[in-house]
């Protein structure tokens, strides 16, 4: 009802131009049904296919469809009754120069009649010439409410279609269901719910976990972001006890409804570190260890040439991030996407301008989780305190950690740690990532493999004799690194 009265007052206070960008084409042209019991003007639709039709009374059709859309905005001019117009799919012909020109005329009363134009459509730009005059105007989402009342309106569609039968429904399925549907347009809820229902006549937990990932698919028609399926658990990565720890002391407050204590729910954190060291299995780690669906932002696509689409892009998943709310948003490799250079036309400062205004305002639900390896890379604004709740350093793994890792990489490939010197092998890795380690028992697997023989330490300490480890071939820069990150950042481990 809300929206209905603001709508009428738009009208009433002589808005030239009201400008909605939606799918949701019915949906709108009902809200102007309904704002027209306060608005009280005569409701008009126009189509290049329909033509000219009244709404708010029954009337005979105008005609054919003028061939040219011009003609409807004559229609407007030559109306001497103030009156509503919704002109659907019209973003085309603004590009026409006449076009524009005459629908400026008209928002500027040259006919001496206070008109109301009203543009309907999924994607509208919308000339300089005329957002001097214009209002943009969102649909709201659907409440919890309204989502309820659409799923029992589709149970009861179901049930219609299937001799009376009953969706079975319990009501923690039916609020998990909701939760899930929320922040879709009604029209994409409703797709989900009946897809949900129509499936086998019930709503359960698989349900909501496939309505979660539908839903994801319609909120990412770009492609920027994507939903990562395969989680690591806090089990399967050594080490990290500190990062891991700092998690699960946050994950009741990250998930209440509410703020206990007056607490803010946490926001993000930082993850800096040498390569190959687990910062991308960390990140998947926090989405495990929060209990919530993990997305990632591929910068690279998110560049564009035109002037102002890369930082719609990054608008555009950052809102998409928000809808799927409780999440973690992972930003891999982030220095690569935010280098501030002159060379772009000052794209790369714009997208940093966008990230730091979300970063800094968002209430929403979504917990940052940005990695790093080139510290120098990164512009200054984006480290400074308070941007992120906490900045890790992901350093080379320490001797017990080592031991992990090669019992873990072991297990997954079917071999027994206990049949391995364990001691010996973390004695030889010294200085290895884990990735390093991991890459070594897989050399160790050819080797056997090819001597047609089981794998064995000696393959293993082998194996890590002839590999030249990152430490070592970049040892001056890693020392670096770890040299800055001391006294900045908080050890992961």
């Amino acid at each position: 009802m809300g929206q209905e009265q603001d709508l009428a007052l738009l009208i009433k206070s002589g808005t030239p131009l009201i400008v909605i960008e939606t799918e949701e084409e019915l949906r709108a042209i009902e809200l102007f049904r309904h704002a027209l019991s306060q608005a009280l003007r005569p409701l008009y639709q126009w189509s290049i296919t329909s033509g000219l039709k009244r709404l708010d009374i029954d009337v005979a059709e105008f005609g054919a469809a003028p061939a040219d859309p011009k003609d409807i905005l004559r229609q407007v001019a030559g109306n001497a009754e103030p009156s509503i117009y919704l002109l659907l799919d019209f973003h085309p012909y603004l590009k026409d120069p006449q076009t524009t020109r005459k629908l400026r005329e008209i928002s500027l009363g040259h006919f001496g009649v206070e008109h109301t134009v009203v543009l309907i459509s999924p994607t509208l730009d919308l000339p300089d010439e005329l957002k001097g005059h214009a209002a943009l105007m969102e649909l709201h989402l659907p409440s919890s409410e309204a989502l309820d009342q659409m799923v029992r309106e589709e149970a009861f569609d179901w049930s219609r279609r299937n001799a009376g039968q009953r969706v079975k429904i319990s009501r923690k399925a039916l609020g998990l269901l909701i939760q899930n549907l929320r922040g879709l347009t009604l029209q994409d809820a409703r797709q989900l719910a009946r897809s949900a229902i129509f499936n086998d006549g019930a709503i359960t937990s698989q349900d909501v976990r496939r309505v979660m990932e539908e839903k994801f698919g319609l909120l990412n028609r770009g492609g920027v972001l994507s939903y990562e399926y395969e989680l690591v658990g806090f089990d399967d990565i050594a080490g990290l006890v500190t990062m891991k720890k700092w998690i699960s002391d946050r994950r009741p407050v990250f998930l209440s409804d509410d703020n206990p204590y007056g607490l803010d729910p946490p926001k993000g954190v930082l993850l800096l570190g040498v390569q190959g060291c687990g910062k991308s299995m960390a990140a998947k780690a926090v989405a495990s260890g929060f209990g919530v669906p993990l997305l990632r932002l591929d910068f690279g696509a998110i560049y564009n040439k035109y002037h102002g689409e890369t930082e719609k892009n990054l608008r555009q998943s950052l809102n998409s991030a928000e809808v799927m709310e409780p999440c973690v948003l992972w930003v891999d490799e982030i220095e690569k996407g935010l280098s501030v250079s002159d060379s772009d036309s000052g794209t790369s400062k714009r997208v940093l301008g966008t990230l730091l205004t979300w970063m800094a305002e968002r209430n929403s639900k979504v917990f940052l989780v940005a990695t790093a390896n080139d510290i120098e890379s990164l512009p200054p604004e984006l480290v400074r305190k308070g941007r992120f709740d906490e900045i890790f350093f992901v350093d080379l793994p320490k001797p017990q950690v080592r031991s992990k890792i090669f019992e873990i990489h072991l297990q997954k490939r079917k071999q027994d740690p206990a049949e391995f010197d364990l001691e010996q092998l973390t004695l030889h890795s010294d200085g290895f990532s884990g990735a390093e380690i991991e890459q070594a028992v897989v050399a160790g697997l050819y080797s056997a493999m090819a001597d047609g023989e089981s794998l064995s330490t000696e393959d293993l300490v082998e194996s890590l004799r002839s590999t030249r480890p990152l430490s070592v071939v970049m040892a001056e820069r890693i020392a670096y690194l770890r040299d800055w990150a001391r006294p900045r950042t908080v050890n992961a481990d």
